[in-house]
Formats: structure tokens, sequence, C-alpha cells
């Protein structure tokens, strides 16, 4: 793991813009502590203002002021980066504390207000339980990222990442950020409503907050508590407009990222699958058929932290990948412990003229983290068919579903040389890989991937003496459209089954733990478990005509807390969902969402669509896949159904403690 560690070093200085030296001479930072932001604002004098450098535990003061009259104020400081964050605060009056994120170098100046402040406590929800924010740097330079993405902080005022498509109205984030100012801003004018505030953001038997950033920040954690009462704070002040017009599910802020790097057709992202971070932080993303098409995309996708598409400075990637057999990426990605990114291969619809194969059937492809193919043209052949999910152990063993022909391949040490297979049985259809702490692996077999020809079970194998070992296979008759799996921290499989509608959950052997739903569940495809062992939940939607207005599922996990029980639902009935505010959905060439193929379908709008998948990073931010377009009737027939993108749920999630 030495390799994977240095990884990280590295990783950590790529999110860094680094500063030549450590300069000898004081420099300031100027800014102004405001209220309001959009329709009207106004300054705030004699605001005691505090420039902290955040840490582990409690942060470090890197200089102080007091505004003047006019709000402004001015801060010496000698070194103007860090190796984890600077962040601002102001203390406005009793309870009300405002606070801006500026990342990990100082800029020349900056405006704290509500709207920094919503930024950053939704953005370091995470970081921010006990009044103060404090972290690890990783996790708190990622964070940061996404502050970015909410709020310009050197004007106050949204960013143009929420101001644009694919956000703007096309999704109802930008109105709820600044429905949460205005909430702020009525803070400022009235006690009764800040004491308010903290009795509608205490958590569940715990302490109410200190102050309002941590308030909001106990919100984005628990998003779905005293909905209409925040609602309601909110309609008390109009200085921030236009905000929400109706009450939404829950106080969730998205931020939606659609652009793959090209705005060529057969490049834009369309039908993503899954994805993996690697150490730096960034995605790669499976992307399974072309725009308007259902033929295979030749591509991959690669975002930053942000969302934003790599872009290839410092030795990253840049997207779209190309090259090394690519073909109709499915639900397969995983990056080794040496740092290598290896894809799957569905290889969808028909694909005369492209390699591998006239009939698109798929292999598995590798590449560096810089982003060079390393797999050739055809990508690795032999063996695995029509590849979906991947894994890697500590060993550096690729795991892989074999589809295609019902078997599971390891590539040994991540040669393809190298490669040992076991066939369960005919019809078996294996579709996800999840490595356990021992370097077994759990695999779910669908025994076909839409209708259930075959029987249904759950499997372990390990690699032992170079030959895999089946350890169980415990078939599952009443189970139907097994899809992904994941591990919690006891080693617990949770196993998604679409056609059932359920969760199901095994112990380590093998044993049936149980079955859950609810929580807006319909459909699910995905699990992820975050670092506080709940499970967050992927609904494709029933395969079916009509709509399917995506939602994202949170239930408790095993150390579910006294009066809740394992299984439990914590999101709210209509699960996390993200409401249009009146835009239709355009796709990053500002063609509308149906626009590409023939016919063209009619306005969508619905911003998040049939999810296949949720990964968690480790800011804490979710990252939930449009794979399908809503309308099942018009992508089956119309062949229209690759999905837009992917919609990040800021800060919602306890990062992965662990990651395989």
């Amino acid at each position: 793991m030495v390799t994977m560690t240095r990884l990280l070093l590295a990783g950590a200085a790529v999110l860094l813009t680094t500063d030549a030296a450590l300069s000898a001479n004081p420099k300031s930072l100027s800014g102004i502590v405001q209220t309001g932001g959009t329709s009207s604002s106004q300054p705030l004098p004699n605001v005691h203002v505090t420039l902290f450098e955040a840490t582990h535990a409690l942060p470090t003061i890197v200089g102080e002021a007091t505004t003047d009259a006019s709000g402004q104020f001015t801060i010496s400081y000698r070194r103007r980066s860090s190796s984890t964050i600077f962040f601002m605060k102001a203390d406005v009056t009793e309870g009300v504390e405002f606070i801006a994120v500026l990342g990990p170098n100082l800029p020349a100046s900056v405006t704290i207000n509500e709207l920094t402040t919503v930024a950053a406590s939704y953005s370091m929800a995470q970081f921010l339980r006990t009044g103060v924010i404090a972290g690890n740097s990783f996790g708190l330079q990622l964070a940061a990222g996404m502050n970015d993405n909410i709020v310009a902080f050197a004007t106050g005022q949204s960013s143009p990442v929420l101001l644009n498509s694919p956000n703007a109205d096309q999704t109802n984030s930008l109105r709820s950020t600044r429905s949460l100012a205005n909430l702020l801003a009525a803070c400022v004018d009235d006690p009764g409503v800040t004491a308010s505030l903290f009795d509608l953001t205490t958590p569940p038997g715990g302490l109410p907050p200190h102050n309002t950033a941590q308030a909001l920040a106990n919100l984005a954690r628990d998003p779905g508590q005293n909905v209409a009462g925040i609602y309601t704070l909110t309609l008390l002040s109009n200085l921030y407009a236009p905000p929400l017009v109706i009450m939404p599910d829950a106080w969730t802020v998205t931020v939606k990222v659609n652009d793959s790097g090209s705005n060529e057709l057969a490049f834009l992202i369309s039908g993503p699958g899954n994805l993996a971070f690697d150490p730096r932080g960034y995605a790669w993303v499976t992307n399974n058929t072309v725009q308007g098409t259902p033929y295979s995309s030749l591509a991959a996708v690669v975002l930053k932290p942000n969302g934003q598409p790599a872009d290839g400075g410092n030795g990253t990637p840049r997207s779209p990948l190309t090259g090394g057999g690519l073909l109709g990426g499915g639900f397969g990605v995983t990056i080794d412990s040496q740092g290598s990114v290896w894809f799957g291969n569905f290889g969808w619809g028909d694909c005369g003229g492209c390699d591998p194969s006239l009939d698109g059937i798929g292999s598995i492809s590798r590449f560096t983290l810089s982003g060079a193919a390393m797999s050739q043209r055809n990508g690795y052949q032999g063996g695995p068919l029509r590849a979906q999910g991947l894994g890697s152990d500590a060993d550096g063993n690729i795991w892989i579903s074999s589809f295609g022909n019902d078997s599971v391949y390891v590539f040994k040490h991540g040669n393809p040389q190298q490669s040992v297979g076991v066939h369960p049985y005919d019809g078996a259809g294996p579709f996800d890989v999840a490595i356990a702490n021992d370097g077994t692996a759990w695999i779910s077999n669908t025994g076909g991937l839409l209708f259930d020809e075959f029987p249904r079970s759950i499997a372990k194998y390990a690699l032992v003496n170079g030959r895999l070992q089946q350890q169980f296979l415990h078939f599952l008759p009443d189970a139907h459209g097994l899809r992904g799996l994941s591990l919690d921290s006891q080693g617990n499989a949770w196993l998604a089954a679409l056609g059932s509608n359920v969760i199901y959950v095994f112990r380590p052997d093998g044993t049936q733990l149980g079955q859950f739903s609810g929580g807006g569940m319909d459909s699910p495809w995905d699990t992820a478990i975050d670092g506080e062992d709940n499970v967050w939940v992927a609904n494709f939607g029933p395969l079916q005509a009509g709509n399917f207005t995506g939602r994202l599922t949170k239930l408790w996990g095993i150390h579910a807390p006294p009066g809740h029980n394992v299984g439990d639902p914590i999101s709210p009935p209509t699960g996390y969902t993200v409401p249009s505010a009146g835009s239709e959905v355009l796709l990053h060439t500002g063609v509308p969402l149906y626009g590409y193929g023939q016919p063209p379908g009619p306005p969508c709008f619905i911003p998040m669509m049939r999810q296949t998948a949720v990964v968690i990073d480790q800011a804490g931010n979710i990252w939930s896949i449009n794979n399908w377009k809503p309308d099942f009737g018009i992508d089956t027939v119309g062949q229209n159904p690759g999905g837009d993108g992917i919609v990040i749920f800021v800060g919602l999630a306890a990062p992965p403690a662990h990651v395989h």
C-alpha cells in the first residue's frame, strides 16, 4: 500500500494552487460584511471578523479585525497558502454568525453575508459539527471546491455554476440557497427568528446549535427535518431574490454537472453508469451510449473534484477519454492500489464498424491516472464478456462480473495474461462485485438483466493459491432484478433488488439479515455505505412506460440509534428529490434533453432522472448518476435512453471511513 500512500500525497498536492514561497512581508485581505445580496444590501458596522486556518481540531487564528461604519475591514497576513483551507467568521449579533470559505489560497477580497454562510454551512456540513470547521485537509479542500460551486465569495453572489445550465431554474437549488439566505437575514433583524431556527435544527436527542452556521450545517446533514417550519422562516425576508415559490420536500442543495469536456455529439455525457474516485478526488465515469441513440459510446468521462471536466493540468487526464478499447461502458469501473483505472465495456446496441466486434460485445480497458490508455485498441480480450461490475482488492487483483458468459474473472495482480475464472451456473448473469476487508469478493447474480429468466443468487469467492474458491452460493427465489451491492464496516452486504423494490441485507456468512424499503425507494439499482454505516440507495424507477422522477433514499444502517431499527427509512417518503424551478432540462450543448434522436421528444422538467449509482466523496458529497432519461416509453421505443449527467448532493453524507 506504499504506492497508494504516495498517490494520496500527490493527490493532495494536485488540489492546491501552490504559492511560490512564504511572503516575508505582510499582505492584507480586505472585505465587507453585509446583510442582503441580490435585491438590496446593507453594510454591517462594528462586527468582529476573524480569519482562520482550519486544522483537525480547533482552527488557528490568522488575523482579526472589526468592521468600520461602511462594514469594511482589512486583515494582514504573512502566509497566503495553506495545506488545509482558510475561512472567515463574522460575529454579527448574538447567535448570528456569518462565515465564508476561502479555500487553500487567500484572495484579495471577500464579501461575508448570508449567502456565503449558506454555501459554507452546506459544503462544510460534515466538518462543521461542533461550531467550528475542522477535519482532514483532503476532505476540507474537496468541500471548498463545492463551496465555490454555490457562491462567489468575492462578491457574495450566487456562483456562475448555479446561475447557469444545467442548474439555474432547471433545478430548485439556486432558489433554495436564496431562501435559506433570507432566513439568515431575518435572524439578523429578529432574535426570535434565530431562536426558532435553533429549535428547528436541533438534532433528535442532541444539543441545540451554537450559531446560525452550525444550525444550517445541521440542516444540511438532516434536510428532511421540520421542512415546513424552516420554509415559514424563509418567508420573513426578501433580500435575496428570486426565492423558492413552493416548499421543497427537503432542504437539500444540489449541484448538477453535465459537461464531459466536449460538445461533440459523440462525446456528450450519455447514460453515465457508475464512477470511481481516484486518490486526488477525480471522478472516473463510465458512459453507456452516444447521446440520442442506443449505440455504444467510445469514450469515458473524467471530472474534477468540483464536477468540472478534467483539463489535463498537472498530470491529470483530459476529458473525455478515448482509446484503450472503450466501448459502451456499463456499471464497471475501479481504481487499483497501483493507480490504474479499469473500465468494463458492456457494449450497447449495434456497433457496426467499431471494435472489438460488430455485435457490440465489450472488453476491459485500463488507463493511467494521467489518462493514458494502457490496454490495446480492442481492450483486453479473452475471458470477460459484456463486463458489468468491477472491483480491485488490496493486492491489485481485478475482479470482473462477466455478465455475457455467466462467469466471474480475476486478473491476478492486474495482469490480463494471468486470468482465472469461475462459472457458477448457466444464466447466472453476474452484475456487481464488492470486495470485503479480507479480500473475498461478493457477487450479485441477476439471472438475466431484465426478466429474471434464470435463478437469482448472491455468492462469495476467495482467491486461494491462484484459483477462485466459492465460499457460498445462495439462491434467492423471491428476489427479482438484483443489481448493485456494497459492504458496511461489519462486512454485511446491502444488495439492491430492482424488481422486488427492496434492499436485501446479508451477514458475512451469506445468511439473510433482512429486507427493507421505504424512504422514497422505487426500483433500487445500487447502494452506498457512508462513514456512519448508513445506507444510500440509487432508484432507477419501474421498467414501464411513463416518467419517473429521480429520488435518493437513506436508510439506517447497523448502528441505528434507540427508537429506530436497522433498515428504517431516514429520507422522507418522497426520498430526497430535485424539483424543477420551471425551466426545461437542457443538455450541455443547450439542446433540450430529448432534442437529439428521431423523433425528438417533448420538453422535460425532471432534472434528476433514473439513477444507477450513488458514490460518496471524502467531503460527504453524494454523486448520484442520471443513467436513463425519465420517460421509459420514449427511451425504449425511441431508442434514446442516455441520461444527461450527475446530480451532486452537497454535504449530505458522512464521508466513507474506508475505500477498497
